[in-house]
């Protein structure tokens, strides 16, 4: 009399789950792509500890030759209010994210800091991760 086991093991290796593990990274990262803020410029911003919170906003950049920025578009120092409320008016929040570069003298950013107090503008100082 010969007494077979039941339980006999498969030496092949199925491939279905890894692809559906794949399929939704791939998915994932998409998705999360698109959140990405492309309307940033590349400076060099200050070293902090934080992080920025990603709202529907306007960004101010401040670069080390001290041109001003709103979004990619460049302003004058004198028209910076001017074209920041325009920018800002259909807003029922408003909020700013300042991007100060590395080496601009605090005075610049207390200029756009101050037109954001005169006008309850809420301001995000973005900095980069430690």
């Amino acid at each position: 009399m010969e007494i077979r086991g039941r339980n006999k093991i498969n030496p092949n290796f199925n491939m279905s789950s890894m692809t559906d593990i794949v399929f939704l990274l791939l998915i994932f990262f998409m998705l999360t792509s698109t959140l990405v803020t492309v309307n940033a410029l590349d400076i060099i911003l200050p070293k902090a500890q934080g992080k920025t919170e990603n709202k529907k906003s306007v960004a101010i950049s401040i670069t080390k030759n001290l041109d001003f920025f709103i979004d990619q578009e460049k302003v004058k120092e004198g028209n910076l209010e001017q074209i920041l409320m325009e920018n800002l008016k259909a807003e029922d929040n408003p909020t700013i994210v300042l991007r100060a570069e590395e080496g601009v003298p605090i005075e610049k950013a207390v200029k756009v800091l101050d037109i954001a107090n005169r006008n309850k503008i809420k301001v995000i100082l973005a900095v980069r991760p430690k």
